[in-house]
């Protein structure tokens, strides 16, 4: 049964209301769940939103994205896209470049050694994620998933 989030926070006091419930419980399982994918990704010595970038200029193929693309499409947000794109760029795992007739356009692009990195790790988020969140199955993870677009969904 799952563990009341009350009593896994040690509050001897309730929530002041369902919506700050749900906003702890919301943070205290992204915090958990983050702490597993850091883990994951740690002997390649990738972080979380550097493994999201490199997804994305994979997505991207061969055209790449320019850095505020990339931006726009993380999971979640950077103060600075720009240096994001130069650690991946001084692994290798990143190229960019400047192209057409505005010199200030620099497109990113993935590396075939970023490729090959994303390719050793593909398996492995899936193995994560199914360990994270296959015992709550299709039926849980549907309604979890409406859920949590509504509550994204507020206007």
């Amino acid at each position: 049964m799952p563990r009341n989030l009350q009593t896994e926070l040690k509050r001897s006091k309730p929530f002041s209301s369902l919506e700050q419930e749900a906003m702890l419980s919301l943070a205290r399982t992204a915090a958990r769940l983050d702490h597993d994918m850091l883990d994951v990704l740690k002997p390649y010595r990738l972080t979380p939103t550097q493994y999201n970038a490199l997804r994305i200029l994979r997505g991207a193929g061969p055209d790449g994205l320019c850095r505020n693309e990339v931006r726009d499409r993380l999971v979640a947000r950077v103060p600075d896209a720009t240096r994001l794109l130069d650690r991946l760029e001084e692994t290798g795992l990143v190229v960019r470049g400047r192209e057409g007739g505005d010199r200030r356009f620099v497109r990113a692009r993935i590396t075939r050694k970023g490729l090959d990195l994303l390719a050793r790790l593909d398996q492995v988020v899936i193995d994560l994620h199914q360990q994270q969140l296959g015992h709550l199955g299709s039926a849980k993870l549907r309604a979890l998933i409406d859920l949590l677009a509504d509550a994204r969904d507020r206007e």
